[in-house]
């Protein structure tokens, strides 16, 4: 029936989501999944949305949310807050809004791979601009006309976090072009540049709760910016869906938000286990990249990752693996429980003994 479709569906080229296995035992490690659940007041909020007024419509500006979000950040009005469905949707209404343009815009070789997907659904011109040899992020690559920036800090899948100063270099060497943050995993290291918005009026910096908050069955995501920018997102929200969050994200976003031990109690256990598993991965040889968010980015000097990826899946265990230029020969490896991390260690110690 390809028949029908349309020239742009033709020529597109999907985002390839991480697998998810229906396999008993399993160890998943491959889709940066928090390995401790929600906050209990998220899960008790979202049980007291069940009942009759799900016949209704949830608030289209998810009010509550967007004023907790605010009051979270301190000096971040409701007005500077955009809610969606997850920070993929919130992200691709950016690429509409904020990044059609003439010139290309940029971002890093070595990316989300979500990023150029957007360019070709919207028609977007794009320049890839390479990471360094350490894999990191060069400020002065991005000297050069544009139609807009957007990377991730820390990056994904590298992990590798910007210092602060950098990023508000980068936007005061581009005051005439938006600049895109997304901050998926800032939670577990780095400096927020929500610090940065009431200064830089060309900055949108992107959130989700599928990460820190362990809520990426929720799917909420927001953006914080200057009012222009996030009126911007709301004229292509309100064209596209009006009402992107139900009442139950509504309810269990706002109390997450503001379960303020919860989070730190769980990311600070992530933090602490990536420490020991990179210490692991090191005593076993591996190169293991300076990270900032909830999983590594490793290679063996010595052993495919192909097929260590594979020996390892034969094992219970699921990491991910890029077959992509530059970076073949490293695993991505979500920082899962103690136990988990303790288990790829173990395996890893066979494999790559044999």
């Amino acid at each position: 029936m390809s028949r029908f479709w349309s020239a742009t569906v033709r020529a597109l080229q999907p985002y390839v989501p991480g697998e998810q296995p229906k396999l008993p035992n399993l160890v998943k490690l491959n889709t940066n999944e928090n390995p401790y659940g929600p906050s209990p007041r998220a899960l008790e909020a979202m049980r007291g949305e069940i009942g009759d007024s799900l016949r209704l419509y949830p608030d289209p500006e998810s009010t509550r949310l967007r004023e907790a979000i605010a009051a979270l950040h301190g000096d971040i009005a409701p007005a500077q807050v955009f809610v969606g469905n997850g920070s993929d949707e919130v992200l691709a209404h950016a690429f509409l809004a904020l990044l059609k343009h003439e010139q290309p815009i940029l971002f890093p070789d070595i990316t989300y791979s979500f990023y150029p997907v957007y360019c070709k659904l919207y028609g977007i011109d794009f320049r890839a601009v390479p990471l360094d040899d350490s894999f990191a992020l060069r400020v002065a690559d991005y000297a050069q006309p544009n139609g807009g920036i957007i990377f991730p800090n820390p990056n994904a899948p590298t992990g590798r976090a910007l210092p602060l100063a950098d990023i508000e270099a980068l936007l005061k060497a581009n005051p005439d072009s938006v600049v895109v943050v997304d901050e998926a995993y800032i939670d577990f290291g780095g400096e927020s540049a929500v610090a940065l918005v009431n200064h830089h009026p060309n900055l949108l910096v992107v959130h989700t709760f599928s990460k820190s908050r362990s809520l990426a069955g929720l799917r909420v995501g927001f953006a914080v910016g200057h009012v222009d920018l996030i009126d911007a997102l709301n004229r292509v929200k309100n064209s596209f869906n009006s009402y992107p969050l139900d009442r139950l994200a509504i309810a269990g976003a706002t109390a997450a938000i503001e379960d303020r031990e919860w989070f730190e109690r769980t990311r600070q256990a992530v933090i602490r286990t990536r420490g020991t598993l990179t210490r692991d991965l090191e005593s076993l040889g591996f190169e293991v990249l300076p990270s900032a968010a909830n999983f590594v980015f490793a290679r063996h000097p010595r052993h495919d990752a192909a097929q260590t990826a594979q020996a390892l899946r034969q094992r219970g265990i699921i990491v991910r693996h890029f077959k992509l230029p530059r970076i073949e020969q490293f695993l991505r490896i979500t920082v899962g429980t103690d136990e988990q991390c303790a288990l790829l260690a173990s395996a890893l110690r066979e494999i790559v003994g044999a």
